[in-house]
């Protein structure tokens, strides 16, 4: 009885040997799909908005990120400063910008 044990523990032995390069094949197809839905989206948009940031001038309308509407009217490096009433003016970090804004009234229809 203890013969049988020893023969089917040796079969066991050789089936775990093919997996080197085996087992590296799903760890690769995933960060190929992680690369493809989710980093190389992220970079797009990344560059999206560092190059809206550095495109901004005097007059645009933006939006911050904290959902602050107003018209640029001051630059700097690294700040902007914003118009968001008349004669009320704040200052925001260029990267606190989140878009640009086509006009102060986005319900309001042309017609």
């Amino acid at each position: 009885m203890i013969d049988i044990a020893y023969a089917m523990g040796t079969g066991g032995g050789a089936s775990g040997q093919g997996g080197g390069f085996g087992a590296l094949v799903p760890l690769i197809l995933m960060f190929v799909i992680f690369y493809f839905l989710l980093i190389r989206p992220q970079q797009k948009k990344q560059k999206q908005h560092r190059e809206m940031v550095t495109s901004l001038k005097k007059g645009d309308r933006v939006m911050t990120t904290g959902g602050l509407y107003g018209r640029v009217t001051g630059l700097t490096d690294t700040v902007v400063t914003l118009e968001i009433a008349e004669k009320v003016r704040v200052k925001v970090a260029r990267n606190n910008i989140a878009g640009s804004v086509q006009s102060d009234n986005p319900t309001a229809k042309k017609g």
